[in-house]
């Protein structure tokens, strides 16, 4: 094996069934973003909800846009009160559930009720956007070791399949499956994701425990003590270096791949002329490629570490950006768009297995909290200067070479990680507190 990757696997990591239930996490929250944020209730809140108005699309975009930053700014510290109070499966549940409830709720709004849904909508992502925080922060606890890499590559896997089979689910309710009256049809599949997620959900729920010691309230309460923890953090960043420099090289490679994916449809209709339902097709395709992605180098990351597997992803995006740049058809499209997917999956595993590496056991949460900062930070500045580029030239081509620079840049950032050390500086700090 690697010598980058031997770590030991922890004494308390968890059973078969506490590693099916958290990757089965993933299946069951990825239909809120499927069919709410990406391909059916946004659509319903603009045009229906909202009327079509210009209004709407600013509300859902301000919406998403508030969720964003509630969770960048509040996670960190949240993070670290679940790391001192030992209750990440408490906060797990009650982001998880007030999700569920709140998209519930979205079932009632109609036409007409877009300052309600806006409400709703919010509440309900600042849940699915919370919860992920310290679903992520278990991977450490549960998984091996030696296996950290592949049980994330799970977790995205059935991420992956679980929002196509919902995306399939979804399509076949708003086609056909039941009546349009007052739209049946689509408020449906409001449902659907609810259920979904409400029942794939439990397994993870009701097994996975959580291994720190639950302490109580200290006498200046919750709330300080994380702010207390995230400045010792802050103070003793150096100590951290590692898990740092990693946070800043994915801030910066995860806003072009963020970027890339949200402008995609775009680049494709405006270059290449194709069509809604083609660029569908190719949207389904992608997020199969990245399923299996993930799952497949899972496996790789466990054998040559994380760093190697994230070059390798970082290498074949910038490759991938370059075809589609350079192409003048539909078919090298799809060879730039396949190969994003493939390496998209890894790329997000990776990331998120090599910080679990990276950090003490009592700053898991804490840890991705900032991972969440960092994430939702990072979407902000690609589409910022995609949107400006093609507002200054009317070039869609040139616009997408800026973002390829993101992947270069990200890399750079990336080569500086001493990933070996890190790890042994997490595992020495562990020791220290134990």
């Amino acid at each position: 094996m690697n010598e980058a990757v031997m770590v030991a696997a922890p004494e308390r990591a968890g059973t078969k069934r506490e590693v099916a239930a958290w990757c089965l996490y993933d299946f069951a929250s990825s239909a809120f973003n499927t069919l709410m944020i990406t391909f059916i209730f946004n659509r319903y809140y603009t045009d229906v909800i909202g009327g079509g108005t210009d209004r709407a699309t600013f509300l859902w975009t301000l919406a998403l846009n508030i969720s964003a930053v509630t969770v960048a700014v509040a996670m960190p510290v949240l993070g670290a009160i679940a790391d001192y109070s030992g209750r990440k499966e408490l906060f797990l549940g009650g982001f998880a559930i007030q999700s569920i409830i709140f998209t519930t709720l979205l079932f009632f709004v109609g036409p007409g009720d877009a300052i309600a849904a806006f409400v709703l909508f919010v509440i309900a992502n600042i849940g699915f956007e919370a919860g992920n925080v310290f679903y992520n922060a278990f991977l450490p606890e549960i998984a091996p070791g030696n296996r950290v890499g592949r049980v994330s590559g799970y977790g995205y896997f059935l991420g992956y399949i679980g929002g196509l089979l919902c995306l399939v689910l979804g399509l076949g309710m708003v086609r056909g499956w039941l009546p349009q009256t007052n739209y049946l049809h689509v408020r449906g599949t409001i449902l659907l994701v609810a259920a979904w997620w409400l029942v794939f959900a439990m397994p993870m729920l009701l097994w996975v425990r959580e291994r720190a010691e639950r302490r109580a309230a200290p006498p200046h309460g919750y709330v300080r003590e994380g702010f207390r923890r995230l400045i010792v953090t802050f103070t003793h960043i150096r100590e951290l270096k590692e898990a740092v420099k990693l946070l800043v090289a994915r801030m910066i490679y995860n806003d072009g791949l963020t970027t890339v994916i949200a402008v995609a449809s775009i680049y494709a209709g405006a270059v290449l002329g194709m069509t809604l339902e083609e660029v569908l097709a190719m949207g389904i395709a992608l997020n199969v490629a990245a399923g299996i992605g993930a799952f497949l180098f899972g496996f790789v990351d466990d054998r040559i570490g994380g760093k190697k597997t994230l070059i390798i992803t970082l290498v074949a995006l910038t490759i991938a950006g370059i075809i589609g740049v350079g192409t003048t058809t539909v078919a090298g499209f799809w060879v730039a768009a396949t190969l994003i997917g493939v390496m998209m999956g890894p790329n997000q595993s990776a990331s998120r297995s090599l910080l679990s590496r990276l950090v003490p056991e009592h700053k898991h949460a804490e840890a991705f909290g900032l991972f969440a900062f960092s994430g939702k930070l990072s979407s902000m500045l690609g589409p910022l200067v995609y949107g400006s580029v093609v507002a200054a030239t009317g070039n869609h081509k040139l616009a997408m070479s800026s973002i390829v620079v993101f992947f270069v840049v990200g890399l750079a950032v990336l080569l500086t990680v001493r990933e070996q050390e890190g790890i042994e500086l997490a595992r020495r700090m562990t020791a220290e507190v134990e």
